[in-house]
């Protein structure tokens, strides 16, 4: 298969696009590899990859400490990420951005301290059905340390949560809710800022997990009033083992360290120790210089195109990969919410995914199978898992096409 680059809009060309991608260009099993296991992971534009090797090359250094050049230039190419993921979330203060390895981090950050330091026997933490298992077991872990009870979210068959369930589920009781911005198996975009103007209401606090929503939606921490917010490097063209935890000022302040060590102290003794300032409180020994420096070059990235024409341009790839699916006798899409990012989940009648997985990857086509870490809404929705091609903003309306009739004809020969 040759694929085609011509697919564009106005203001987005894929071609343009697609070259900035070095991996993108590679046969796999002797075909043009179609990479559609981005919400998993996305892959990296040369600049990012550039800006790791520069920093390696040209001012290696630990930061924050040194007195030196290099120590200088890197504690500088550090901070400035910080007030770029500032901007890019809409966050009122730098010191309101933490640097952890990734989303579960953040979360587990969060349970660990906000939560310990406020939940007690009685209370009760609220998720949702449709949750990862980052977001559900830091928080099963805290109420069964603490006593208290963890409270789910119900969906409907076509994957949205039953908000009418929700406003019953809160109560006095409730003094957190941690739902996803939009889920990884199904692709629904949950109205965050109503669930969290409803927690918000009885008094609780509100985790949102934007993994997966980071990357496609317009994200503004405080115009949607969350009190934490939680997103991976990865999932948004830039290295794995960075992450950021958008916490409110106040909150951050008054929650005691994650962890102990170099750089989250302001003074030691044996006797006794003091913290240092925000952010650095949760920011204990050598962070990920490089790759945290990095996460600016692919938040830059994006930038350059703009979330709205990305999201349009991503949206197209939705509707025609939707459309297509649908038109093929045996598949039966798993999640059909009106609002989605790029993701489609399926089954096919008598082949396993993960069958079905070594069936595309020998046509260069990869996907992801299985579970995909939300195993509680496999089992709601009564599957031993799915099938998910999920899009990015360099992927094409023709490797969509070769996607969906490799899948009619796998599904035609073994059905």
């Amino acid at each position: 298969m040759a694929i085609s680059t011509t697919t564009h809009t106005a203001a987005f060309d894929v071609a343009k696009v697609r070259e900035d991608f070095p991996i993108l260009h590679q046969s796999l099993n002797g075909k043009p590899l179609v990479y559609f296991d981005n919400a998993a992971t996305t892959q990296k534009p040369r600049t990012v990859i550039d800006a790791i090797s520069h920093y390696y090359q040209n001012y290696n250094a630990n930061i924050h400490r040194g007195i030196h050049t290099l120590a200088e230039k890197a504690t500088a190419e550090y901070e400035r990420t910080r007030q770029t993921v500032r901007a890019f979330i809409g966050a009122a203060h730098a010191e309101e951005i933490i640097f952890t390895r990734g989303t579960t981090e953040g979360i587990n950050l969060v349970a660990a301290t906000y939560g310990r330091q406020n939940l007690k026997a009685g209370d009760e933490v609220i998720v949702s059905h449709m949750e990862h298992h980052s977001n559900i077991v830091p928080w099963q872990m805290l109420c069964e340390e603490k006593g208290a009870t963890l409270r789910v979210i119900p969906i409907t068959d076509s994957g949205e949560l039953v908000l009418e369930e929700y406003a019953k589920l809160l109560s006095e009781k409730t003094k957190i809710v941690s739902v996803v911005f939009a889920s990884n198996s199904l692709g629904t975009i949950n109205p965050i800022a109503d669930i969290i103007r409803q927690a918000h209401a009885v008094g609780a606090k509100v985790m949102i997990d934007g993994a997966q929503a980071t990357s496609h939606l317009d994200v503004d921490v405080q115009a949607i009033d969350c009190d934490f917010y939680a997103f991976s490097s990865h999932k948004l063209y830039g290295p794995t083992g960075i992450g950021v935890l958008y916490g409110k000022k106040e909150l951050l302040e008054a929650m005691p360290p994650y962890q102990g060590g170099g750089e989250m102290i302001s003074d030691v003794s044996f006797a006794r120790t003091t913290y240092n300032d925000l952010p650095y409180k949760f920011e204990a020994g050598t962070p990920n210089i490089a790759d945290t420096i990095a996460l600016r070059a692919a938040i830059e990235y994006i930038n350059q195109w703009g979330k709205p024409v990305i999201a349009q341009y991503e949206d197209s790839l939705l509707q025609h990969a939707t459309t297509r699916l649908q038109n093929i006798d045996g598949v039966r899409l798993i999640g059909t919410a009106k609002h989605k990012v790029s993701v489609n989940s399926f089954v096919v009648d008598g082949i396993h995914p993960f069958d079905l997985g070594v069936m595309l990857d020998a046509k260069g086509i990869a996907v992801r199978t299985g579970q995909h870490c939300t195993q509680p809404l496999m089992e709601r929705l009564c599957i031993e898992g799915t099938s998910r091609a999920s899009f990015a903003l360099y992927n094409t309306i023709e490797e969509i096409d070769y996607f969906a009739d490799c899948l009619e004809a796998i599904v035609r020969k073994y059905r």
